[in-house]
């Protein structure tokens, strides 16, 4: 619980946490956040992790005087890190993924979260290894689900290190952009929250569809069954 704690305050205050990483741990700093890049697109037991309001934060903490951390060298760092854990996750789907897909159950996999990625796959193709990194949660089982469906390595690689590099520039060049506003330096909490909640919203709004139409369905059926029954036994 107080592990959880730290975890939560380190999220709603990425400025400080920054600011406390390179003063306290110089270079190791790149160390620590090319692994949370790694852990978040490499591991499908953290989908949990907030990519987006993380390159936003070193985007804009990047830009500060004395902030320790060179823009250029850290944008290079991480988009290294999240190609290779898109590529560490593929490899790890395709090893296990058929099965584990197959399974009513997993002990480690949120399989509502595999379906999910899986339809993602469905509607845009190859393209949702690039659109996924957008996308919290879906980026992070996208290459695990290309990987169990044995999608090409080669047209894999290249979505890969496009959707890395789109992403990690793009998030963090609004970072260095829009964090060095007053307003953004004043309220940088709320921003923070705010991305997290703006990057979560589609898959709130696809959720509640699925649910209205699973309901709706039901609602179906149910009054099928009703009129079945009003009709007299032969």
């Amino acid at each position: 619980m107080d592990l959880l704690k730290k975890f939560l305050h380190a999220i709603r205050n990425l400025d400080q946490f920054l600011d406390m990483l390179t003063t306290e741990y110089g270079v190791w700093a790149y160390v620590v956040l090319g692994a949370i890049v790694f852990a978040e697109t490499g591991l499908v037991v953290t989908p949990f992790l907030p990519g987006d309001s993380l390159l936003f934060a070193c985007g804009a903490i990047a830009m500060r005087p004395n902030s320790g951390l060179n823009p250029v060298l850290l944008g290079i760092i991480l988009i290294a890190c999240a190609i290779a854990g898109d590529t560490v996750n593929y490899h790890v789907g395709k090893g296990i993924g058929p099965r584990v897909m197959k399974s009513e159950t997993s002990r480690w996999l949120n399989k509502k979260h595999l379906e999910k990625t899986h339809a993602f796959f469905e509607k845009y193709g190859g393209k949702t290894i690039i659109l996924a990194r957008f996308v919290p949660i879906v980026r992070t089982f996208a290459p695990f689900v290309a990987g169990a469906g044995a999608m090409n390595y080669r047209r894999f690689i290249v979505y890969n290190i496009i959707g890395a590099i789109a992403w990690v520039t793009s998030m963090m060049g609004a970072g260095m952009i829009f964090g060095q506003m007053d307003f953004v330096k004043k309220h940088f909490e709320a921003v923070v929250l705010g991305i997290v909640f703006i990057s979560l919203l589609p898959m709130v709004i696809e959720a509640l569809k699925a649910r209205a139409a699973a309901k709706s369905e039901a609602a179906k059926v149910a009054a099928d069954k009703k009129d079945a029954d009003k009709l007299p036994a032969s």
